[in-house]
């Protein structure tokens, strides 16, 4: 800004800074990604302040591997300002950082491997790479998140007689009854576009502020996402707001019980605790909401990847595709996850583990702090 008059660049200055071609720019024109605001009076192209920040945006994206129909929706999401932006392309960008330094630890290791004449067998090479195969965020989300058909009755169950339902934090929408008629609530582009066709219509807004009236749903539910939202409280008082009823499916965190009862956060990730450290109690939570609280088991065989799905089957958790659709497996960290991963490795194969965990074969289902809130 100059003298008070906002600078414009030509597409030329706007070109050399960013490192891309006048040609590139001119091609985000004619698909409209990034459109500048006028023209010359000899209609060459001049983009404003804003301009400048939305091409930074598409080129952040694009150099993350999005294609241009993402980039599309990520940066036209109304829900996200300039930063709300930037703090998620810095979660991502940490996250390929963490990506890339779990594989540059796992090529030293082969190249260590080479050194003692030890060659690795085909399927240990392709395991190397195996983390930029599912690297797109959220893409390992539909692998191995599916709806469990046994939390899900109980979720239904709980909505009563209700008819509208707003389902707040949808992601693919797994949980989404089929009979009723339900509004989906989802900030993020990139999970709104992997919701399948047919799905109930989405709508792209945050938890803490929803574009509907007081009263406007019969019900209103959340699964699995409070844990995800900027302002829980808030979040939650705005799904009274706006329905008669509200369910939400939970994890008692404050309780440090879980974390002891829990195999995995007690023998091998630690760090888990202080993740949630500043999570509101469970019972605060159903107090903000008037709610009763009732406990949910995790079956044995759950078929929906959360974090405890898989306490009856550790070798699960070996498995790069279930780990990357848990979000406490990229939030601890690649050491921690590296450490954890190569001890359970150890354990499994030596047989420590079923020395530890003898009673649990015996278990069809295992009480996790899972808690299920209805008001």
């Amino acid at each position: 800004m100059v003298g008070g008059v906002e600078e414009r660049l030509t597409v030329g200055r706007m070109a050399e800074p960013a490192d891309v071609t006048v040609r590139t720019l001119h091609h985000y024109d004619e698909i409209g990604l990034v459109r500048p605001s006028a023209r010359t009076a000899a209609g060459y192209r001049v983009y404003s302040v804003g301009d400048v920040e939305r091409l930074r945006e598409v080129l952040a994206y694009r150099r993350l591997g999005f294609g241009p129909c993402e980039i599309a929706d990520l940066v036209d999401d109304p829900a996200t300002d300039a930063v709300a932006c930037l703090r998620r392309l810095r979660g991502l960008l940490l996250e390929q950082r963490d990506r890339a330094a779990a594989m540059v630890t796992a090529i030293d290791k082969e190249l260590e491997a080479r050194a003692m004449g030890i060659r690795t067998t085909p399927e240990e090479q392709l395991r190397v790479f195996g983390a930029q195969l599912h690297d797109a965020i959220g893409s390992a989300h539909p692998a191995t998140r599916r709806t469990e058909p046994r939390i899900a009755a109980r979720v239904w169950e709980a909505l009563g007689d209700a008819r509208t339902v707003l389902n707040v934090g949808a992601g693919t929408g797994s949980y989404e009854p089929p009979d009723r008629d339900v509004t989906a609530v989802e900030p993020s582009a990139v999970m709104r576009a992997q919701r399948p066709a047919g799905a109930a219509p989405c709508v792209a807004a945050a938890a803490e502020s929803r574009p509907f009236e007081d009263r406007s749903f019969d019900a209103a539910t959340a699964f699995s996402t409070v844990h995800h939202w900027r302002d829980p409280i808030a979040g939650l008082r705005e799904m009274r707001r706006v329905a008669r009823r509200v369910v939400v499916f939970t994890h008692d965190a404050g309780d440090a019980g879980w974390r002891l009862r829990f195999w995995l956060t007690r023998d091998y990730l630690p760090e888990v605790a202080g993740l949630v450290a500043d999570r509101p109690p469970v019972d605060r939570t159903a107090r903000v909401i008037g709610s009763r609280m009732e406990p949910v088991l995790v079956p044995w065989d759950c078929a929906d990847g959360f974090l405890e799905a898989y306490w009856r089957r550790p070798d699960a958790y070996l498995d790069e595709r279930v780990r990357r659709a848990v979000s406490v497996w990229t939030r601890v960290g690649p050491e921690a996850e590296r450490r954890a991963v190569n001890e359970l490795r150890d354990d499994l194969s030596s047989g420590r583990w079923a020395e530890r965990n003898p009673d649990l074969v015996a278990l069809d289902a295992a009480e996790l702090g899972l808690r299920l809130l209805v008001a």
